[in-house]
């Protein structure tokens, strides 16, 4: 079965800046096009960025020019740079795949304030 393990979120200022992780277990990386998801309490979880395997990368319309999503297949991880970030940033990020599995990682708290 498939595992994600996201890391490297945190509380930061708006305007700053933050990398966050994702290593992927097993075969399920390879070939596959992956995407950083969001979720808050308030909203249903959304797409913010995807990568196919061979490095396309498409983004939602407010992160735009802001985020960069991107891959090393080598290692099964997908990272996602996050500047200017603003309070409206501030949830919970998971990767999986597109479309993606049902199992969900434990996933990476991004909190946007200051």
């Amino acid at each position: 079965q498939v595992q994600f393990v996201e890391s490297g979120g945190g509380l930061v200022q708006p305007g700053g800046s933050l990398t966050i992780s994702c290593k992927v277990s097993g075969s399920y990386f390879v070939y596959r096009t992956m995407a950083w998801y969001r979720q808050t309490p308030e909203k249903r979880r959304e797409s913010v960025a995807s990568v196919t395997y061979s490095g396309t990368t498409t983004y939602e319309d407010s992160v735009k020019g802001r985020f960069t999503i991107s891959r090393v297949n080598g290692q099964n991880t997908v990272h996602l740079r996050m500047t200017g970030l603003k309070p409206e940033d501030t949830a919970v990020y998971y990767c999986n795949g597109v479309p993606a599995t049902t199992t969900w990682g434990q996933g990476t708290q991004v909190t946007v304030s200051g």
